[in-house]
């Protein structure tokens, strides 16, 4: 890491777990695509997703799913960051077997880690963990710089790029305010009204009051 980067890199470990609606720390890193700093990203939505390590098949395979999807994310204004506790070299070591071995090329930065920084601002290594391999992690971050939603996956158990597009999806349609996203919601299906907070709401809704589906009308 250059100096520039070591020295302004202002993240300490979390004293308790990064939870939703929490500033994401801000960080600067060098990355496969040239320094980074995450706050140069606001204005736009940001999934930064962390891996255990680089060669690994679950990893490999996340990666060229993602890499295939960066079109559909990109139309929904949201940035990827890819990210692991591996060197620079590793990372490019990586990328290149992939775009070699399976045709696809990773167009997102990956974000090196290896004084753990990152991993511990962001709760996916504890303090004291013996070994670097942080959990599957993944953190949607609006363009205002806070955390939206949180997920945590095993090394062993992949993620669904799928879900990923929903629940950006969901959450950009849930910031207009005016309805929330049902289970399995995805853009066009039914959303769900807020429930009444006065009796005189609860009777003019009727016996739904609690859970009142409409057609979505800025599907």
């Amino acid at each position: 890491m250059n100096d520039r980067i070591a020295d302004a890199c202002p993240l300490a470990p979390l004293s308790s777990a990064l939870k939703i609606g929490d500033a994401a720390p801000d960080f600067p890193a060098r990355t496969t695509q040239g320094d980074f700093t995450l706050s140069d990203m606001r204005g736009r939505w940001v999934i930064l997703f962390a891996h255990p390590a680089d060669f690994t098949p679950v990893c490999t395979s996340e990666f060229i799913a993602i890499a295939r999807a960066v079109p559909q994310f990109e139309a929904m204004n949201c940035a990827l960051a890819g990210l692991s506790v591996d060197s620079l070299p590793a990372h490019l070591a990586w990328l290149e077997a992939i775009r070699t071995r399976f045709g696809v090329t990773i167009s997102f930065p990956v974000i090196e880690d290896p004084s753990l920084a990152i991993a511990r601002a962001y709760g996916m290594l504890d303090v004291d963990a013996r070994n670097s391999a942080t959990v599957r992690a993944a953190y949607f971050i609006d363009p205002h710089g806070i955390v939206r939603v949180i997920t945590w996956y095993p090394a062993t158990v992949g993620r669904s790029v799928a879900e990923m597009l929903r629940v950006l999806a969901a959450l950009q349609r849930v910031e207009q305010g005016d309805v929330m996203t049902p289970e399995g919601w995805v853009p066009g299906a039914d959303v769900v009204l807020p429930a009444g907070q006065t009796q005189n709401e609860v009777l003019a809704a009727g016996p739904d009051w609690f859970m009142t589906m409409q057609r979505d009308t800025r599907g």
